[in-house]
């Protein structure tokens, strides 16, 4: 009798971890050679009919190297996964072959999220190591819930059943709180000691249960479709659960429902759609839904808040700092966030909770997040397609951290924007100007306090309505009780800009200045207020005739050990690469300077 086909049989999607060189690309060297590679066109009939497995084509590409996660994709940015796909008389497998160096921890997350099991290889020799439990946790992390314990190169320690034992032991020990469903071994035809199942033998049997079609429905609109005045359709792929003609959808952000029409692909209409289909959707009425909204059955929503509790994988150099803004992709979403509070970094050996700052490389925090909009999403213990993100550094678009949301915070679901009877628009025709920020960045000692007051007196002697934020002013009141780390920098001018955005509303030009080193917060400043209301003023003065300057003599300190973290000396400055006006202090009076401030206001009608 002949063996099914691919496309008749489950698939088992699995991940091998591990430290650098516990033997992983052997053990999926035995693999392949122990099982039988699927041949070209099945595996081409695979991916044409890839739903059946609730996967997607781009997993089951024919190419050896994939990208890992889709939003780099999009960047231009690629995370090598090498993918591997074999069968056995019962099933199909994709393994997820990831480097175990740990700076490459993030292709190991990368091809965790994607994977039923995870294989972790463990070096009899070396026992469990750092690596085996970043890895262990991070699989946890990805919703992982069915490990096996290689252990390797057993015969390097005479076959021992009492190392085999102590290796087992350690690491049951340490993962009992991680919340995987079963931890296996394997055996050997030369450990007669050892009655458990082969690996192979497990991966045919090991029964896993998170089908996404099972789950509630789940729609990220990948675009509106609208090729004709006749035709209006919603396209993406399912993300989980089913939706067929006739079903009552919502939007899960603003709730308005509409029933379904028809679910349009290229081969023609379908009667059903299921997890991992591509198709256009469209309804019966006609509603407001645009890219990065989510549909979902009416009686079975997701969350939709701002802010929700998440654990971050910080993948980037730069390190995490509360309060920074990034680009969250969620789903089809892009969104700036911030991480509001970093509760605790995790210790991945000992898993005790550690009082951190920051996240630098590699470290994995449970934190509070924020968004510019509010989110629809589900708890990633409940749905991985729908509970993921990735932080996407602003200027660089490469991923900074992944995220996986445990639960919403819903804070203060009684408070909402107030209408006013009064709006900026009234304010600025009282005030007989229009209302701006001045925003005066550069190093201590350019000059940015002595030009702003100038430009603030000529304004007012004019009758505009102002106000002078002073970075030295603002920390002996409203910023108080934050210091000069990274950290809380980022948080002085976070609050800075809330200010300031007040005094926009109110009509006013608010001048400030601040060294304000890091060009994200700058950002963040500019995206509070609309299009050319943040006018940036670089005071492109040397550090060396600042450090000649030196009018409060904190260089001098700085370069004798007495102040930590001091702009330019052990701290980075990062001058703006668009400033709408420079000023070169070297050769120009503070008059002159402000007159030429005053001169580019005229000119952009802020002022008469």
């Amino acid at each position: 009798m002949a063996a099914p086909a691919p496309d008749e049989k489950d698939l088992l999607r699995i991940l091998t971890c591990g430290s650098v060189d516990d033997g992983k690309s052997t053990l999926i060297g035995r693999l392949l050679y122990d099982t039988r590679l699927i041949p070209e066109d099945q595996l081409q009939a695979l991916v044409q009919d890839s739903r059946k497995f609730g996967t997607t084509g781009d997993e089951l590409d024919l190419a050896l190297l994939v990208d890992g996660l889709e939003a780099e994709r999009e960047q231009g940015i690629t995370i090598d996964v090498a993918y591997r796909f074999f069968s056995t008389d019962r099933r199909v497998f994709i393994v997820a072959d990831t480097p175990g160096h740990e700076q490459y921890t993030r292709n190991m997350a990368t091809g965790a999220s994607n994977c039923d099991l995870a294989v972790i290889l463990i070096d009899a020799r070396k026992g469990v190591l750092t690596q085996t439990r970043r890895h262990s946790y991070i699989c946890s992390m990805m919703g992982i819930r069915h490990v096996v314990v290689a252990v390797n190169k057993i015969d390097l320690v005479d076959y021992s059943v009492e190392r085999f034992q102590q290796i087992v032991e350690s690491y049951v020990g340490f993962a009992a709180s991680l919340g995987f469903g079963s931890i296996t071994a394997s055996r050997s035809e030369r450990m007669r000691w050892y009655e458990g199942p082969t690996l192979l033998e497990h991966l045919e049997s090991v029964e896993v249960h998170d089908a996404l079609e099972g789950k509630p429905f789940r729609f990220p609109v990948q675009w509106v479709n609208r090729p004709g005045l006749d035709f209006r359709g919603f396209s993406g792929t399912v993300a989980s659960g089913k939706v067929r003609p006739g079903d009552r959808v919502v939007v899960a952000s603003s709730g308005q429902e509409a029933r379904v029409a028809r679910l349009v692909t290229y081969g023609g209409d379908l009667p059903e759609a299921r997890a991992g289909d591509a198709v256009t959707i469209t309804l019966e009425e006609e509603i407001d839904i645009a890219r990065g909204d989510v549909l979902a059955h009416a009686t079975a929503r997701p969350e939709v808040v701002d802010q929700f509790a998440a654990q971050i994988l910080w993948m980037s150099e730069e390190a995490m700092l509360p309060g920074r803004s990034y680009l969250m992709r969620i789903g089809t979403k892009y969104v700036p966030a911030r991480v509001t509070r970093l509760k605790h970094r995790v210790d991945v050996n000992s898993l005790e909770h550690i009082a951190a700052r920051t996240l630098e490389l590699n470290e994995v925090g449970v934190c509070n997040v924020a968004t510019a909009t509010p989110v629809a999403f589900d708890a990633y213990a409940e749905n991985r397609e729908t509970g993921a993100f990735i932080l996407i550094d602003r200027f660089t678009h490469a991923t900074a951290g992944a995220g996986m949301i445990s639960f919403g915070l819903r804070r203060a679901t009684n408070v909402h924007r107030q209408s006013l009877l009064i709006d900026k628009a009234a304010r600025e025709r009282l005030n007989g100007h229009k209302a701006v920020i001045l925003w005066f960045t550069g190093l201590s000692g350019s000059g940015k306090s002595t030009i702003a007051n100038i430009v603030e007196r000529e304004l007012h002697a004019r009758g505009a309505h102002t106000y002078l934020l002073d970075g030295d002013n603002v920390r002996h009141g409203l910023n108080r009780d934050l210091g000069f780390t990274d950290a809380d920098r980022v948080e002085n001018i976070r609050r800075v800009g809330e200010v300031a955005k007040l005094f926009v509303e109110a009509g006013a030009i608010v001048l400030c200045s601040f060294i304000s080193p890091f060009r994200a917060e700058r950002r963040m400043v500019r995206e509070l207020v609309d299009a050319g209301e943040f006018i940036e003023v670089f005071i492109d003065t040397p550090l060396a005739e600042c450090m000649r300057r030196d009018p409060k003599g904190l260089y001098a300190r700085a370069q004798a050990g007495q102040i930590k973290n001091f702009t330019g000396i052990d701290s980075p400055y990062e001058p703006p690469e668009h400033a709408e006006i420079v000023i070169d202090t070297r050769d120009a009076a503070a008059e002159d300077s402000a007159r030429g401030i005053l001169k580019e206001l005229r000119r952009r009608h802020i002022v008469a």
